[in-house]
């Protein structure tokens, strides 16, 4: 017990050196390129250190399983060189026997990757998509689901309109019993308008069934006004902002992935990205321990045989495979060629039994 709390602990301390390494060098690179970006926006250095701390989270999390097999080669390289691999095989401990420490701490590293990081990574990322809508154009325009329907925002200087749909079609250009409610810039309500349909057409919503009510007059019922069926209300939205409003699925927390996809199923929505997303959070501890047994594979071994940069090098490539083929079995989810749950669960399970084979094969040869 002493023996495998000494690895698992050895083990987080690299994960930890890994993880900080890489924080400091993709926080560094993001600055530079926001301050290129918004060079002519007068953004600041701490405006732009405020952006890249909100976004390197969420490029940080998309990399962990390449930090996995990085501290995995560092913690077996370490105890090769300092032979404390091989007092440990001669002690009697098989090879598998002695990965249950660093396996179980990359799985309980994935657990808490997901159950606590996750949520964190969704709230910066948010607020970074804020931040970068705040300084890109002064606009923003933002999508809500809730019971209710679905709700959206779009904003320009004249200032702000917020529209509620029931449901809408799988782009979110054309929404059904729509009601747009106009405000001024002095933030009061100016009108509302209910339709029975609007399509997204350039630069404006193509109404259906419109009636309108000036909230400015003093009965504003009694002034409505139905409105033809050519009637058009002024819209700076596009088909690609809306679908940017829903951000990524990494964008939602995991823990709020259920409802947000029952949401967006009810609004007429495609879910099948955040489904594809929500299983492959299920998997992240699957593919973590999955990296730690292929590092295993090619670098749990003494350093005198050596051979040790072509070994590490075979497992970095190892593991970069893995993470591509995750990457394309994610896309093929995405776009329904595959069933959801062999995107999430067939590159770790694979690389595990993959792995598991030849740290087998290694040991009885």
């Amino acid at each position: 017990m002493i023996l495998s709390t000494y690895i698992a602990r050895r083990f987080l301390w690299a994960y930890a050196q890994v993880l900080g390494v890489f924080w400091a060098i993709m926080l560094l690179i993001d600055m530079v390129e926001q301050l290129r970006r918004f060079s002519g926006r007068g953004i600041g250095t701490w405006g732009a250190l405020h952006l890249a701390a909100m976004n390197t989270p969420a490029s940080l999390y998309r990399i962990l399983p390449l930090i996995a097999i990085l501290a995995a080669i560092t913690l077996f390289l370490s105890l090769a060189r300092s032979s404390e691999l091989v007092v440990i095989r001669a002690a009697g401990r098989s090879a598998l026997r002695f990965l249950v420490a660093p396996v179980l701490m990359a799985l309980m590293i994935g657990a808490v990757t997901v159950a606590v990081f996750n949520p964190l990574v969704a709230a910066t990322q948010k607020e970074y998509d804020r931040l970068w809508a705040a300084a890109a154009d002064g606009a923003s325009s933002t999508l809500s689901l809730a019971d209710s329907g679905l709700w959206l925002r779009q904003g320009s200087e004249d200032g702000q309109t917020v529209i509620r749909a029931l449901r809408a079609n799988s782009d979110g250009t054309e929404l059904f019993g729509v009601t747009f409610i106009q405000f001024g810039p002095d933030g009061l309500a100016a009108e509302r308008v209910e339709a029975e349909s609007a399509r997204l057409i350039p630069g404006a919503w193509a109404l259906t069934g419109a009636k309108r009510w000036d909230m400015a007059g003093i009965n504003p019922e009694r002034e409505a006004q139905m409105l033809p069926d050519d009637a058009t209300l002024p819209s700076n939205l596009t088909a690609a902002r809306i679908r940017d409003s829903f951000g990524e699925p990494s964008a939602v927390p995991f823990w709020g992935l259920p409802a947000y996809i029952a949401g967006l199923e009810r609004a007429g929505f495609s879910a099948r990205a955040h489904r594809v997303w929500y299983q492959m959070e299920l998997a992240q501890p699957l593919l973590l321990a999955a990296m730690v047994l292929v590092a295993a594979g090619f670098t749990m071994r003494h350093a005198r045989f050596g051979k040790t940069g072509v070994l590490v090098l075979m497992a970095i490539l190892g593991g970069f495979f893995i993470f591509f083929l995750r990457n394309f079995a994610q896309v093929l989810g995405n776009n329904g060629q595959i069933p959801i749950l062999l995107s999430a669960w067939a590159a770790p399970v694979a690389a595990i039994l993959l792995a598991l084979a030849l740290l087998l094969h290694l040991e009885d040869g």
